[in-house]
């Protein structure tokens, strides 16, 4: 008789079997909850599944979408452009988040109002060292725009980056660096006081009581300033930085480890090449946080879980509104004031060129019942931080798929942030530029030593040259022009800083077509590949003619598009 053979079973030998079988002696309160955590991990892996399902399925579905980078310095328009296009072609949506941006706009109006006071401060303070020591020299000296050297010229060769993207190599044709200003205005906007000039000092400004009583009125702000600040987050504080200094490789290698924020190139593709001391302090957030998450959070930690408590956030908001309506009164007579006017002249500030400015407006928006305009919105002002993504879904129907929906990424133009860009170039359809042409005398807020005109000419001979964008449909905004216009009106002359201009007519349009031949130029000689060009002139705050132009950049990049997949 045959034997049977004998089957061994190996589950019972298996020490991971054996280490999950449930021990035998188990009770019946030991086996449910058992049971209940093996239900909690199975659940917890299905959520896990189930989100790695929806990512995928997103990260397909956002393969597909038409991607539009927006490149360009820091205060551009970039983000400007972005509300334009919102305002445009999704009305709907635009609407629906319009009145979220109150509580930045009074941020924007409030910072206007304590930069004014803190330069008044400061006149107050030298005005009075001075009538202490009658030796000592004017507490004010104008700076003469004469006495600023030229900056380069456009008809030369701009600085090159060599292997180490190091243009401040050139950096000695610049001026040396201005001081910071009191406060936190733009040094693009600002001319210290503490610039010497050659010029007699002019008279002491004649200060009274009333200002003094001024800024007593206006001194609740602050703490309005505070709260909107908090609740905002790290996009509402403006980057302040000291002089730029070299970067040793051990620095920049250190900075890979997690110190990148405070490295500094000038186009995406370099290695970084100084180093920007960022205010002691300064906040910051990761690049896909946004403004809306900041506030939504502190919403959140205000509100708690109860309705009951609904009404606290309305309460956060009514209190900042109440107090910018009760100091508007002496809000408008701070900036209506013939002294503080003065201040601001010998001081060189131009708080009206600035983004985010809405001094003109206090009669309308310090009140109780304000709620922005789309204007309003427009010109608010938000430093983007790291690269934010927003998915645009077109209202109105083109006949195209790829106008249904597309995905925009605005990102930090700042020098310290470009290192940023770079991951987004692989799969981008089309950049749009912005070139602001309004700054042709003015400085990188991250880098005295830099012209921002000249910036924008290195970064945009960057992206033409570059070979991973030769497929990259590229347009270029040349904006602010309406800034331009009022600088050269106010006698401002631009040989002074392009010797290339020449003895042209010292007219914004004049400057606007010189500036369009030289970017055109450079894009046929430096581009991998024939290419069209597409340059306009805009004005990215005035949101009638932006949106005449949007549509015709979103006609222009449709057909392009189609015409590389040989649809038409």
């Amino acid at each position: 008789m045959a034997r049977m053979p004998f089957i061994k079973n190996f589950a019972d030998e298996d020490p991971l079997t054996r280490a999950m079988a449930p021990p035998p002696d188990e009770s019946q309160e030991e086996r449910n909850t058992r049971l209940r955590r093996e239900a909690d991990a199975q659940r917890i892996s299905d959520e896990i599944d189930e989100r790695i399902g929806q990512d995928r399925a997103a990260w397909r579905r956002n393969k597909s979408l038409f991607k539009l980078l927006l490149l360009g310095q820091s205060e551009s328009g970039k983000s400007t452009t972005l509300k334009n296009f919102q305002l445009a072609f999704a009305r709907r949506a635009w609407q629906a988040e319009r009145a979220s941006w109150r509580a930045v706009i009074q941020l924007n109006l409030i910072r206007s109002v304590n930069t004014v006071l803190d330069v008044f401060t400061d006149e107050l303070a030298r005005a009075d060292a001075a009538a202490r020591s009658p030796s000592s020299s004017p507490p004010f000296r104008p700076t003469s725009v004469a006495d600023r050297p030229a900056l380069f010229a456009l008809a030369q060769p701009l600085v090159p980056t060599d292997s180490a993207g190091s243009d401040h190599n050139h950096s000695s044709t610049l001026p040396r660096p201005r001081t910071q200003p009191v406060r936190r205005a733009h040094s693009a906007h600002v001319v210290p006081a503490a610039s010497q000039s050659k010029q007699s000092p002019p008279p002491p400004l004649p200060f009274a009581s009333k200002h003094s009583l001024l800024k007593l009125r206006l001194a609740p702000l602050r703490r309005v300033e505070a709260d909107l600040t908090r609740r905002l987050g790290a996009a509402s504080v403006d980057e302040q930085f000291d002089a730029p200094e070299a970067a040793t490789p051990s620095e920049i290698g250190s900075a890979s480890a997690g110190d990148s924020d405070d490295l500094m190139v000038a186009t995406p593709f370099d290695v970084a090449y100084a180093r920007a001391r960022r205010a002691p302090g300064e906040p910051f957030v990761r690049a896909h946080r946004s403004w809306r998450d900041s506030l939504g959070e502190h919403s959140r930690g205000r509100l708690g879980r109860r309705r009951g408590e609904s009404s606290d956030r309305e309460m956060d908001t009514d209190d900042a509104t109440e107090v910018i309506a009760s100091c508007a009164e002496a809000i408008a007579e701070l900036w209506a004031d013939e002294v503080v006017q003065e201040m601001l002249r010998r001081r060189k500030m131009r708080l009206d060129h600035g983004p985010g400015f809405f001094l003109n407006d206090v009669g309308r928006i310090a009140t109780r019942g304000y709620e922005p305009s789309d204007d309003d919105v427009v010109r608010a002002r938000l430093r983007t931080l790291g690269v934010q993504e927003h998915h645009l879904v077109f209202e109105t129907e083109t006949g195209s798929d790829i106008a249904k929906e597309w995905i925009i990424y605005d990102v930090g133009g700042s020098r310290t942030t470009r290192a940023a860009w770079l991951p987004y170039f692989d799969d981008a359809n089309a950049i749009l530029f912005l070139a602001p042409i309004s700054c042709f005398d003015e400085l990188l807020t991250e880098d005295h030593r830099v012209n921002r005109l000249e910036d924008s000419f290195v970064l945009w001979k960057a992206i033409v040259s570059s070979k991973l964008l030769a497929n990259c449909i590229l347009i270029l905004f040349l904006n602010k022009f309406d800034l331009l216009e009022r600088k050269l009106q106010s006698g401002v002359q631009v040989r002074k800083y392009l010797p290339s201009f020449g003895e042209r007519e010292n007219a914004a349009p004049v400057l606007a077509k010189y500036l369009h031949h030289k970017f055109r130029e450079q894009m046929k000689e430096l581009s991998p590949k024939p290419r069209q060009f597409y340059g306009y002139l805009t004005s990215a705050i005035n949101t009638r003619a932006t949106a005449a132009t949007l549509s015709s950049v979103r006609d222009g990049i449709i057909r392009q598009h189609l015409e590389k997949a040989d649809f038409v």
